[in-house]
Formats: C-alpha cells, structure tokens, sequence
C-alpha cells in the first residue's frame, strides 16, 4: 500500500529541495523496497508557467511523484547514487533542525551529531563508488549506507508529520525518539568504522570536486555537424539519387549500438536534397508495433492519427503516397520475424505515382538484408584519429592551455573508444569540464580493463566511457539522470515536463546565482550534451504537416531528449 505523504507546513521561502524526502524507496533491491515498483506509473505532468509555478500547490503531485517514481528509480541505480542520495538525506536532517518543530535540545544535538557523521561519510564516497563497479566489498558498503539514509529518512518523516498532525502520537514519538536516535548513531558508526574492512578510504582530493560547476552555461545541446561521415553520406545520397525513380526504395543503414547510424540518418533526412519532399521520421524501437508505425506516418503527413486497424491504415496511406514524393526515416528497427517485415514493406508500397524513399537503421545485419530493396550499407568503425578530432572538438582542445603535453594523452584515451563516435562524444565532453592534470587519470582510469565480450567489444568500449562520464558526475546530476530512467528507451521527453518533475522532487540543489528553473535546463543539456539523452525534436512539432519546402512559423525553441539506452 501507498502511504501518500502529509503535507506539512512549510516556512514560505524554504524551497522543497529543502523539505523531507522519503527515501524508503531507494533499497537496492526490490525485495527490500517498501514501495512497490510494479504500481509505479511514469508520471505525466503538464506544467504551467514554471517561473510561476507555486511548489506548497503541488502538494498532491509531490506525493505522487515521491511515492510512485523512487521505487522505479532505486530498482534501476543499484549502489551508485549513494553521493546523490546522502545530500538529500543531510538536507532533511538539516530542514528539521532549522524547522518550525520544537525539538528536545537532547534531540537536535542528537540530530546534529548524525549529520556531521554523515558528512564524514560523504568525503569517500567518492571512492566507494568508483571501486564498487569491480569490488564488491566496496558495493556491499554502500548498500549498507543506503540501507541506513533510508531508515533515518523514514524516521524523520514519521516523527514530523506525527508531530504536526497528532498530539497524542506526538508525545509517544518524542518518548521513543530518543532511544531511536541513539541506535541510528551506532548505526552510522558502526557503517563509518567499517569502511576500512570494506577497503574504502577518503581520498587527498575529490575528482568531482575539481570538474567545473554543472550550474555553468551549457552550450548548444545540438549534434555538432558529423565528423568522419561525410564519404559515408555522399555515397547514401547518391544511391537513393540512383534508386529515384517511382516506387518504394528501402535502403538500410545497419551496424553496432552508437556508430553513428542515427545521426547519418539525421543528415539525410535534413539534406537540401530532399527538400522538395514530405519528410516523416519514425522511431522504431525494440518494441514492434505495425500499426504504431503506420499511425505516426500517417500523422505527420495529415492531421488523421490513431487508426485502428491495419486494412484502414493501409487504405489512408495509399490515399496519402499517391502522387507524392516522400522521405521516411525508420530508426532503430530491432524486429527480426521475416513474416513482420515483409508486411512492413507492404504497408510502405503504397501510392499510384509515388516515389517513396526509405531509409532504415538497424543494428543486424539480417534485418537489413530482409528489409531493403537494395543492398545495406555497413557503417564502419572510426579510427583512432578520427576519435581524436571528434574528442578536440567536444572538448574545445584548442583553448586547452597545455596542448603539447595532452595531445599524446588525449590520443591514448581515442584509442579507448574502440572506433565508436558515441564513446568519443561523451569523452570529449567530460574532458571539456576537468582540469589538465586529470587527463591522464582518465587515460588509465580502472574501468578500461573490465572484462569484454568478444562478441560485443564495442559495446563494451560504448558503455565503458559512459560508465567513466557517469562517474565523473555531479551527485545532483546523477540524480537526475536515474530518475530519468523511468522513461522507456526511445521515449520523447519534453524539457519543460522533465525539469518540473526534478523540481518537485527536490532533485535540483536550490542556487544564489541561479534560478531552479535554470539550474534545470542546464541539467538537461548536460544529459544530451553527454549522450546520455539524445537530441530529438517535440512529437507536437513532427505532428503538424506542412507542404514540402514550407517554412515552419517563427516559434519558442523547445527542447526534447529520448533515452538512449
């Protein structure tokens, strides 16, 4: 059963970042959790003028948010937000000494002991959860630490919203409190002094500590234009240019998982080439769905959507192809039945008078082979230079100050990338924000050597230098990377919805210098920066049709990501 949250009174400039938090959803398992995972729905939220918006009024959806998204969260992270995690924890500690409750003095001193001792904590976490991707000695420690913020959150929790609410329960909570906080601090201790069983040491200097505020102006979230790939897309170009004549062309894309397949597809989609045509775009996904696929398409070539059945949809799009001259793009298509795709081609070979042009990414080469009407094209790996300028440009090499001397370093980490421009992306990217000293530390940093599939080694080579960024993270950040992960792969999501959601969860660290708001949306652009989101546009844009060669009106920028992974 879901407890909703009460809601307490709140001093009017407090922030909700500074209000409590419960965190019993947080167990790294969900056998330990005391919120149940399968009745978390993803929460939809439409937000009103967000500068205007009044959190002590979001009361209901903060309950809901709270109680139904951090169970999805901590079954997804296992033991690294411990960092994020514990700064919640302290700032509920420190919201209930500084509230409008009066508490025991034995009790606030109580309560400031346990959260100096959680401070101490802090200063290696940092340490712990690099090790605990190879040591679990290390992960073990910090499910423990988890274990202990979750029940000093409950506890506080309880004992505020007793206080406020019941005068008999009051009394009994400060009768027992006591005692609870007397355990809870041997608790803390007892986790404190193991750390050296569990081989996790404070560090001279934290890594994080050194990378640049994330709260510093993001750049453009864009994909800067392509590098490498021009040869690539000159040869698609011509081949679709060859295969023009009327009909359906099906040309695929196929190779690894972040090669670049996507952002090639992106190139031609927005070519001057095809200017001239009704451009659709469509995201695939592991999960198929025939009908899904012909709804989009018929959407974003009319305002008619959400057809029930496949003969209709088949019929509207002969009715929509005929005459016309139409660019479709299928991205990430996974589907592998020959059955399926054969009635995907079907749907696709439409239209009296038609020249359709279909371009497919897959990751499997069969899929290629049994979806195209003409020969696949592979997608090759970069080589080692072509990771290296791709890393000089994300990370802005040429206004590094000691160029001489990272040059040969930041040509080791390219060669790490194992050819994948997506690992070279989100290097050039981290590199950008640490100093040049810590370049080297990057170079040889542990998560290199972890085990690697020989069937997959450029998976390894991707998930390793996103592993690496993720680490390099600031705690508030990660935290709002893996509340993110409730969103299914592929799914678009808003900016303006997303960063609501971080706000009233109390996910965003309130800042002197800038805004929630603001602290928020240099979040998100972080994240697609990074490429741990990826750039797409707003389904309500793609939905509007509009005659090939039309100008969209002027309009607000507006900012959507999908999860990559």
């Amino acid at each position: 059963i879901l407890r909703p949250l009460p809601r307490r009174p709140r001093h009017p400039d407090r922030t909700l970042s500074r209000a409590a938090t419960p965190l019993s959803a947080w167990a790294t398992t969900q056998s330990s959790s005391r919120l149940d995972p399968a009745a978390s729905d993803r929460p939809r939220l439409t937000s009103p003028d967000p500068a205007a918006a009044d959190i002590n009024q979001a009361g209901s959806v903060e309950s809901r948010l709270q109680t139904r998204a951090m169970a999805t969260v901590g079954a997804a992270l296992g033991g690294m937000l411990a960092s994020a995690v514990i700064k919640v924890v302290i700032g509920q500690i420190s919201s209930t000494i500084a509230g409008e409750i009066n508490l025991h003095k034995n009790i606030k001193k109580d309560l400031e002991k346990m959260k100096m001792t959680l401070e101490s904590v802090e200063a290696v976490l940092s340490d712990a959860e690099r090790r605990s991707i190879t040591d679990n000695s290390a992960l073990l420690w910090l499910k423990r630490l988890k274990d202990a913020m979750n029940d000093i959150s409950d506890m506080l929790q309880d004992f505020e919203a007793d206080t406020n609410f019941n005068l008999l329960a009051s009394t009994m909570k400060k009768i027992k409190m006591p005692h609870k906080m007397k355990e809870m601090q041997k608790r803390l201790q007892k986790i404190t002094y193991d750390r050296n069983n569990y081989r996790v040491l404070p560090e001279a200097r934290s890594e994080e500590q050194l990378v640049r505020d994330i709260r510093e102006t993001a750049g453009n979230a864009e994909e800067a234009e392509i590098i490498g790939r021009s040869e690539e897309k000159l040869k698609i170009l011509a081949c679709l240019s060859e295969n023009s004549t009327q009909g359906t062309t099906i040309f695929p894309i196929w190779g690894f998982g972040g090669i670049g397949k996507t952002t090639l597809a992106r190139s031609v989609f927005n070519n001057s080439q095809f200017k001239e045509y009704y451009r659709v775009w469509v995201y695939v996904s592991q999960t198929f769905d025939l009908k899904k696929i012909g709804n989009i398409i018929i959407s974003q070539l009319s305002q008619q959507s959400q057809i029930s059945d496949l003969h209709s949809i088949h019929t509207r799009l002969q009715e929509l192809f005929t005459g016309k001259r139409i660019l479709i793009i299928l991205d990430d298509l996974w589907e592998k039945h020959p059955s399926q795709l054969e009635q995907l081609k079907a749907m696709l070979k439409q239209g009296e008078g038609s020249k359709v042009m279909v371009v497919v990414t897959t990751r499997e080469e069969n899929i290629a082979k049994e979806i195209g009407t003409v020969a696949p094209y592979e997608l090759s790996p970069f080589t080692d230079e072509m990771c290296w300028d791709i890393i000089k440009q994300k990370c802005n090499f040429e206004a590094c100050p000691d160029k001489e001397r990272l040059e040969p370093i930041g040509k080791e980490i390219a060669k790490k990338c194992g050819g994948v421009p997506l690992a070279a992306q989100s290097l050039g990217h981290m590199l950008k924000f640490m100093p040049c000293e810590m370049w080297d530390s990057v170079r040889t940093n542990h998560i290199w050597e972890l085990s690697i599939s020989k069937d997959t080694p450029n998976t390894h080579e991707v998930l390793a230098s996103l592993l690496l960024s993720y680490n390099f993270m600031p705690p508030r950040l990660k935290l709002c990377f893996g509340y993110s992960a409730i969103f299914p792969k592929g799914h678009d999501i808003i900016e303006d919805d997303l960063i609501y959601q971080w706000i009233a969860l109390g996910f965003i660290e309130p800042s002197s210098a800038f805004s929630t708001w603001h602290v928020g949306q240099n979040y998100f652009r972080k994240l697609l920066e990074m490429s741990f989101l990826q750039h797409s546009k707003r389904t309500e844009d793609k939905a509007t049709p509009r005659e090939p060669g039309e100008q969209a009106e002027p309009a607000e920028p507006q900012h959507s990501g999908r999860m990559r992974f």
